[in-house]
């Protein structure tokens, strides 16, 4: 018996070692996971298929330069000002950006600090200067009411606090979350997230702060984002607001399930 003790004394420390372990080297990888920069470099609108475009460099708040494409909107046309999701680089999106100005609606996207070309690493702070520097660019040229603030999946985070401290006249919100922490605790489930993790996006905490009109969309069956957790920021959010449920749409593939549809009838033309 006080062989077996011993031994199950043992198994406890050695799980104890290795679960420790683990969680130290998620918390020292965990901007790494959070922000899985794809290996791609600068590259020019016109080169990736999207000539309209013009091409800036912003200064942010704190000195890193950060890559914006404009295109111009046409007169009386809203602009959106898009931010991108975790592992997305501007050039990936040329479809998205296509069918966004097809009819004339103008487009600010941001490149975030370390990707493609932009100076610096991410990290929620750093991602909220780089939004607010696109912001001053955008606002720099459109009245804010203009403005259509589109964020997808990790960059709805980026949206919401935006459009919570800024006006703007509408906001898009596709795969959305309440926090990153929550996301990372639905994957994670046997980790205290909520006690290790840098970066939590809070967004069930500022979208109280936001007064625009709000469009949600979200797949039913998504996958990295579960579709409660855009239901319950929903929720949380003022009137004026709309949920749009793809039903079977996952998390990368919105598109062939509506999501473009959805955005042009809410979108509209500009406000005021």
């Amino acid at each position: 018996m006080a062989l077996a003790l011993a031994i199950l004394k043992w198994l406890v420390i050695a799980a104890a070692i290795v679960y420790l372990g683990g969680l130290a080297v998620l918390y020292v990888k965990q901007r790494e996971l959070l922000f899985p920069i794809p290996p791609v470099g600068r590259t020019a609108p016109a080169a990736a298929g999207l000539p309209d475009a013009e091409e800036h460099v912003l200064t942010t708040a704190d000195g890193e330069k950060v890559i914006v494409w404009h295109v111009p909107a046409k007169p009386g046309r809203p602009v959106v000002l898009f931010f991108p999701g975790n592992g997305d680089f501007l050039a990936g999106r040329v479809a998205r950006f296509k069918a966004i100005t097809a009819d004339g609606t103008g487009l600010v996207a941001l490149s975030y600090r370390g990707y493609a070309g932009s100076s610096g690493s991410p990290s929620e702070q750093g991602l909220l200067l780089d939004a607010a520097a696109a912001y001053a660019f955008t606002t720099a040229r459109y009245r804010a009411e203009q403005i259509v603030a589109w964020g997808f999946s990790l960059g709805t985070g980026v949206a919401v606090a935006i459009a919570a401290e800024h006006p703007v006249g509408k906001l898009i919100l596709e795969a959305p979350y309440t926090s990153t922490a929550d996301v990372a605790g639905e994957h994670f489930w046997f980790v205290p997230v909520s006690l290790l993790m840098r970066d939590q996006f809070h967004s069930d905490r500022r979208i109280a702060g936001v007064t625009a009109p709000l469009l949600i969309i979200q797949g039913s069956d998504d996958p990295a984002i579960p579709i409660r957790l855009g239901e319950r920021l929903f929720e949380l959010a003022h009137e004026p607001k709309q949920f749009v449920r793809l039903l079977g749409g996952g998390h990368d593939d919105l598109d062939n399930f509506g999501a473009m549809d959805a955005a042009r009838r809410f979108i509209g033309a500009a406000r005021g």
